[in-house]
């Protein structure tokens, strides 16, 4: 009997005693005891070393940004409505196997921006910023909405993504109308205006109350101007200071051919990182940053010509220049102990990547990570997810997936979402070495059609599309999304021809829809052109890329140009 109950007490010590030990090491400071592991080949994109992914959830729709909840929900803003007609989707994982398990939608409401707050899910249209009270443990508001701040309407570049100071501040990001603020947008040595009226409501960042409803946007709220578009913005609390990456102008080749070539249009003008503090005037559209010459140089349409830097000499420079035409979408400091000691406290960016390098390979379509002390970058950024386009392209169109938002979960990890088919990504460090697989079976590659043979007598309207209209519609014809349209399958093309011919006449100023999606670049007019050109390249585009329609005639131009208002 005695042995027995020594016996029973030694089994119950050893017990605890394990317990403690095992709940010791769990807790240990620096420890990585991830029980989910990644996807075989992580889900399609590359990763450092010991770095794992997993694909949460997949093909939600046009995912912009995201935020995770502290209990591990997911809110993603969709660019356009789901199939249920929602623009948000809320993630619940209910049986904590890392994949998403419950997918509701909410509200009617697309956009970029959506962030969590002091017990509010917050989220952005175009013209305005919302919330909506998220109580304990609900995976969707039910109650009223309300309407924060109202911002200027329009064309161009309209998304209106938003971050906090965590002092009852609020930051907006309203981008320019323009690319340049010519007299005549997006055309061949078109001037400047100056001043740019722009900026009284445009091409900066505006300072609301976060809590306060019903505001409008102001001069007295801007907070700081001459900035192109910043779609990725976020407050660093570490050095108490607003960070964000600008949109660069395009087209410096295409518009001035005589200062410009073609490969300086490739990686010029830089995509800017910069820190922004109350009152700071970045330049546009009167300069921008030439990330080789580590100067701010006079645009064209204001009388430069590549080399002039007069008016641009006292402009504050951005803390890196990277490659022109990437596309930052989205910034994230990684607070998480979950990475490796040298992540702490540096800056994540997603790049959604290139649709303007004419001729070349579309580049960006990655994540970098850029190391941070101070408040400035300590070492060089370096790419650190990639592989998300499937190899190369010559269109965005053809991105098998393309990043957009970066989120940090509660325990360190990395969401990254596309905004092609809304597939989600969740990214982990095994600090032993990955232990294993989880099998997603994932599509191998972006699918680049090969061009059609062409008719003989089509020959002509190419070589047309080639110089004035591939650079933004691309050699694919299918356009960059949400801001130029695609030219295949859509009754703008292959419909009524006045109406195609008065568009390349008079350009288009207002945006336009075509299958749910809305485009908003500004096109020129191109009534240059003679008409024999303009009857080569639209009977060329209405009988390409698997179009087929009926011929434009020269008489047909003549007569639309002879009656056009």
């Amino acid at each position: 009997m005695l042995n027995k109950l020594l016996y029973s007490s030694l089994t119950v010590f050893f017990f605890i005693a394990l317990v403690f030990t095992s709940c010791g090491e769990k807790n240990k400071p620096g420890r990585n005891r991830i029980e989910i592991f990644p996807d075989k080949d992580n889900g399609g994109i590359t990763l450092p070393e010991n770095f794992g992914a997993m694909v949460v959830v997949d093909t939600l729709g046009r995912g912009r940004h995201l935020v995770v909840n502290k209990n591990g929900d997911i809110y993603v803003h969709l660019r356009r409505l789901n199939h249920e007609g929602k623009g948000i989707v809320a993630l619940r994982d209910i049986n904590h196997d890392g994949r998403a398990d419950h997918i509701e939608g909410y509200s009617e409401v697309t956009g970029t921006g959506i962030e969590l707050h002091k017990g509010y899910l917050y989220f952005s249209s175009r013209t305005q910023v919302f919330r909506a009270k998220l109580n304990k443990d609900e995976l969707l508001p039910t109650g009223p909405v309300d309407t924060l701040a109202h911002l200027v309407d329009g064309t161009g570049h309209m998304e209106k993504p938003f971050t906090f100071d965590g002092k009852g501040n609020m930051y907006v990001n309203v981008g320019s109308a323009t690319n340049a603020c010519q007299e005549e947008p997006r055309t061949e040595g078109s001037p400047g205006i100056y001043p740019c009226v722009e900026l009284e409501t445009r091409a900066g960042i505006w300072r609301f109350s976060e809590d306060q409803l019903n505001q409008e946007q102001t001069l007295d709220k801007r907070y700081a101007t001459g900035i192109r578009n910043a779609v990725a913005l976020t407050w660093n609390f570490e050095e108490d200071k607003l960070f964000a990456l600008q949109h660069g102008r395009d087209d410096l080749h295409r518009f001035w051919p005589d200062y410009y070539t073609e490969e300086d249009n490739l990686e010029l003008p830089a995509e800017e990182f910069l820190d922004v503090e109350e009152g700071d005037d970045f330049g546009w559209p009167y300069c921008y940053f030439d990330q080789f010459k580590g100067q701010r140089l006079k645009c064209p349409e204001f009388g430069g010509d590549g080399e002039i830097t007069e008016g641009c000499e006292g402009i504050k420079k951005p803390l890196i220049g990277f490659p022109g035409h990437w596309g930052p979408n989205d910034i994230l400091f990684y607070t998480g102990k979950m990475f490796p000691e040298k992540y702490r406290n540096g800056a994540f960016v997603a790049f959604h990547g290139s649709w303007n390098r004419l001729g070349s390979t579309q580049q960006g379509y990655n994540v970098v990570f850029i190391p941070m002390k101070d408040g400035k970058p300590s070492g060089e950024w370096e790419v650190f997810a990639d592989g998300f386009t499937g190899g190369p392209i010559e269109s965005s169109g053809d991105a098998r997936y393309r990043p957009c938002g970066l989120a940090q979960g509660p325990d360190g990890s990395l969401f990254i979402v596309d905004s092609q088919k809304g597939r989600i990504w969740r990214i982990m460090y095994y600090e032993d070495g990955i232990p294993g697989y989880n099998e997603m079976p994932v599509s191998t590659a972006a699918v680049v059609e090969s061009e059609e043979e062409l008719d003989e007598a089509l020959l002509p309207g190419k070589k047309v599309y080639q110089t004035y209209c591939a650079s933004c519609h691309m050699m694919s014809g299918k356009g960059a999304p949400g801001m130029n349209p695609p030219l295949i399958d859509t009754d703008w093309v292959v419909g009524d021809k006045e109406r195609l011919i008065k568009v390349v006449l008079n350009g288009l100023n207002d945006p336009i829809e075509i299958k749910g999606e809305i485009y908003q670049n500004i096109m020129a007019s191109h009534a240059f052109l003679t008409d024999q050109q303009i009857a080569d390249v639209l009977s060329f585009i209405r009988n390409s890329w698997g179009n087929s329609a009926s011929y434009v005639t020269v008489e047909e131009v003549a007569e639309t140009r002879a009656n056009n208002n």
